[in-house]
């Protein structure tokens, strides 16, 4: 079925608009311009997105990775940028990933925690964005360190300093520029995981629309869209898969 027919135009945006939503809590995807109005990777996308459909756009933006999934999942927005989860996985049928991006874990400069298994002991307090993919997958992973969730992901360092927790962990980028900004602070080596960013609409849609979209997502892959829009916006550190 091409983009331009009526089943599947009325499928991805029933308004008549595509809404999708950006969140502005993982600075990889999306940031405010100069002006205020929200650009990076996921704009781009969106808006080869709603070129294709032949649909007027419209950005509904979040400041958190959940509030964005729980949007797209209550009808707020009809498609989204997250990262995979099987919780999301629930509601949200997602698209092969288009982009992979590090989870590091944050410290102290004088953190007795050096190493990944370090953290993951009884009264070692780790801060993550609510709903974020760190909050989900490390809800599964740590057994002894204790979670401590903050509302969204670009206040986590700030919790993490003022209320002085032990490990803030995110997005690579994000904490970089953290510790580049406020100083004293390390981010331990490697990754604890690496997020499988991809797209996703509300599995109540139905099926024709998610294949539609894991068409057109990897279609952005393999014609080198997702690649510069990834040079274009200065993203270090991420990877686009093959």
């Amino acid at each position: 079925m091409s983009a331009g027919d009526t089943p599947l135009r009325d499928a991805f945006a029933p308004s008549g608009t595509l809404r999708v939503s950006i969140n502005f809590g993982n600075p990889v995807l999306a940031a405010r311009g100069d002006n205020g109005e929200p650009q990076g990777i996921s704009v781009d996308i969106a808006t080869e997105l709603a070129r294709q459909l032949g649909l007027p756009l419209q950005l509904v933006t979040y400041d958190a990775a959940g509030k964005a999934v729980a949007g797209v999942a209550a009808g707020e927005a009809d498609v989204g940028f997250f990262a995979i989860d099987p919780v999301r996985g629930k509601d949200i049928a997602f698209t092969e990933p288009y982009l992979l991006i590090e989870g590091s874990y944050l410290v102290r400069a004088e953190s007795t925690i050096q190493t990944h298994a370090d953290v993951d002991k009884s009264g070692i307090r780790v801060a993550v964005g609510t709903g974020s993919a760190y909050d989900l997958f490390l809800t599964r992973e740590l057994k002894s360190a204790d979670i401590v969730r903050i509302s969204t992901s670009p206040e986590v360092v700030n919790t993490f300093l003022r209320d002085r927790l032990d490990v803030a962990a995110g997005v690579k980028q994000q904490l970089e520029a953290d510790a580049r900004r406020l100083g004293d602070l390390r981010l331990l080596d490697g990754n604890f995981m690496v997020i499988r960013q991809a797209m996703g609409i509300a599995k109540s849609r139905g099926a024709l629309p998610a294949a539609w979209l894991t068409t057109f997502i990897t279609e952005l892959i393999q014609n080198g869209f997702v690649s510069a829009a990834v040079k274009r916006h200065n993203i270090d550190g991420v990877s686009v898969p093959e």
